[in-house]
């Protein structure tokens, strides 16, 4: 079946497209995209075409998540692999990258080609395995990297689980720039960050609770860059937070340095005093810091410095939420709002429309050496339809995510994903307002 979208703003960063343009899907590919495609198509397949008019909306490439968790194996409880490609494309999300702290940790080929069986049941996202860098994510040896790879591994990452031995991440680097892959790294110094429950700072101070100092992650920051410098290997730094680790990511970029980095859309619209309510919802690793931190994270969204904006969806039970602010879980359930936060950044104009979908589906794509993120003809057909005006509610009650943890509930936004199309079928549709209209 083929299907022409046609009437809406196409922005495609890979092409340097960002006009009004029809897109023709045929057998799951990008088969043409040009300013007006009706008068090629034959009288005869007119009736075999799916036409989608969408005056008014905006066309991306399909969007990439490259930081989320999905839980299963072993905690289903909080999410399944089903329910988490249904609230990526309910997010416009086509395709995602799950972090590999499952229980068992995805540290063998077994889990790695599980979570790849049960996404293509589940039949909605793409899903891509990340493996763990070291055995049960402990940090004392290495994981079979070509072993995950060619299971289907496209990324190494301990993820909440920061390497702390220097010598272990250098072999890590060495070994994942051998077989092409990145290894991501999350940024903490345990010693400095124990026991921390948010930022540490005025509010950390005025509500009794233990701070994590900026130092804790900027510290793991900068050894990770000499290490990157050194190996002559790329490293990619999840989840940036501080002003500090935008700073020197930027310095290490001038330099040459092999570095790539992420930060979530929480870090660029929350700060540490959100906290005064003690809502567990709020409790994230790293912790909300300052508003002199947010301005640097945009700052280096703007110039380049931050490359990706990743959700790090968390999702979690209540069981592991409704407790003491000590003991909750970090995490927030965030693609089903990754996207309408994001683009606050346009409102504010700390970025363009382009400069936003890159972040969101061409540069994820590039680290993860994935061929996403453009809608180029022969592409796969991935496609996320935006409505640019649509204003909407969160209500986490209406979340496919299993996790309904998110501090944004009740907030009212600005644009929403109205139609996530992967391999060239509608997985998700929400133009029932504009046809009801």
């Amino acid at each position: 079946m083929k299907m022409l979208l046609t009437g809406a703003r196409v922005i495609d960063p890979a092409q340097n497209i960002n006009d009004f343009m029809d897109v023709l899907l045929e057998d799951g590919k990008i088969a043409k995209i040009d300013a007006d495609l009706s008068p090629s198509l034959k009288t005869k397949d007119r009736g075999k075409i799916q036409i989608l008019k969408l005056k008014g909306k905006l066309i991306a490439p399909g969007l990439m998540d490259m930081h989320t968790h999905l839980r299963e194996p072993g905690l289903e409880y909080k999410e399944t692999i089903a329910s988490g490609a249904n609230a990526a494309v309910v997010g416009g999300f086509t395709s995602i990258a799950c972090m590999p702290n499952t229980e068992p940790i995805n540290d063998n080929r077994s889990i790695t080609e599980f979570i790849k069986r049960k996404a293509a049941q589940a039949a909605l996202a793409h899903v891509y395995p990340i493996g763990a860098i070291s055995r049960n994510s402990a940090g004392t040896q290495l994981t079979e990297f070509w072993d995950l790879k060619d299971a289907g591994a496209v990324a190494f990452s301990d993820d909440g689980k920061p390497v702390m031995d220097a010598a272990l991440m250098r072999r890590a680097l060495e070994y994942a720039h051998s077989l092409s892959l990145p290894v991501i790294s999350h940024c903490e110094d345990t010693n400095l960050s124990a026991g921390g429950q948010m930022n540490e700072g005025y509010y950390s101070t005025i509500l009794g609770l233990r701070g994590t100092p900026s130092i804790a992650e900027e510290i793991m920051v900068a050894r990770d860059i000499l290490i990157a410098e050194f190996t002559r290997a790329a490293v990619h730094i999840a989840h940036v937070s501080t002003a500090g680790s935008v700073d020197l990511i930027r310095t290490a970029k001038k330099r040459g340095i092999k570095i790539t980095a992420e930060t979530a859309p929480h870090y660029f619209t929350l700060t540490d005093d959100a906290l005064q309510a003690y809502s567990t919802n709020l409790k994230v690793n790293p912790p909300l810091r300052s508003a002199a931190d947010v301005k640097a994270i945009k700052a280096g969204l703007a110039d380049g410095t931050i490359d990706v904006i990743a959700s790090d969806h968390a999702p979690h039970a209540r069981t592991d939420k409704e407790l003491e602010f000590e003991y909750a879980a970090s995490g927030i359930s965030g693609l089903e709002t990754s996207l309408a936060l994001s683009l606050r950044l346009i409102h504010e104009q700390v970025l363009t429309w382009p400069e936003l979908i890159s972040k969101m589906s061409l540069q994820p794509a590039r680290i993860l050496n994935l061929a996403k993120g453009t809608l180029k003809p022969g592409a796969d057909g991935d496609v996320t339809v935006i409505d640019p005006e649509r204003i909407w509610t969160v209500n986490v009650k209406s979340f496919r995510s299993s996790g309904k943890n998110s501090p944004f509930d009740g907030w009212e936004m600005q644009g929403k994903a109205i139609l996530t199309i992967v391999d060239g079928e509608i997985k998700y549709d929400d133009r029932a307002q504009d046809k009801e209209a």
